[in-house]
């Protein structure tokens, strides 16, 4: 039984650590005012018919903390880049040239920053229930091993430590938000 105890606890940490990841993920799409070429990563290109992330046609670059460029491996591709950025909802007005697209990031008024704040709030408010999710699931599992044989001991520090590892994540979103929120906030 101590060994199947184990394996919830190593489950319920591998996937409360994958829900920050996920949550960081999120959050490096949220855009705080600089160029970063995440900002991209969920835009899809028609390449020969196909809907083709960009990352896959092209090198995404930012030479500053204002500008994007985007060099596509085969210069036919130029005018897919441009059609799928004014089609999508960025808001970004592309510029190309022979070589690639440039993106002007204009700077965000405040009312703006505050909305991206909310947005950043959302997804950490989503990670903590993925999180706590997942602490019921470990803690259900663990009440059925107790009802299988399992010590009520070893059960109870089971769940102990399952929500010492649920604090310590839920405190490791908080932290991220409060970064990326001085990020967003930062002119």
């Amino acid at each position: 039984m101590d060994e199947e105890i184990k394996f919830y606890l190593d489950e319920a940490e591998e996937s409360m650590g994958k829900a920050l990841e996920h949550t960081t993920v999120e959050f490096s799409r949220i855009r705080a005012g600089k160029a970063s070429p995440a900002m991209l990563d969920s835009l899809r290109v028609d390449y020969y018919g196909t809907p083709t992330p960009l990352g896959n046609v092209a090198n995404v670059s930012a030479p500053d903390a204002r500008t994007l460029y985007i060099k596509p491996w085969e210069k036919n591709m130029v005018g897919e880049i441009v059609k799928a950025i004014k089609n999508s909802d960025l808001g970004l007005n592309p510029q190309s040239d022979a070589e690639g697209v440039r993106l002007n990031i204009p700077a965000m008024t405040e009312e703006r920053r505050r909305e991206l704040v909310k947005q950043a709030k959302s997804e950490s408010e989503g990670g903590k229930v993925r999180i706590r999710g997942i602490r019921k699931d470990v803690n259900e599992s663990l009440r059925k091993l107790q009802k299988d044989g399992a010590s009520e001991d070893a059960v109870k520090d089971a769940e102990a430590k399952v929500q010492k590892f649920t604090d310590a994540y839920i405190s490791k979103v908080d932290e991220v938000l409060s970064k990326k929120e001085t990020e967003i906030m930062t002119i």
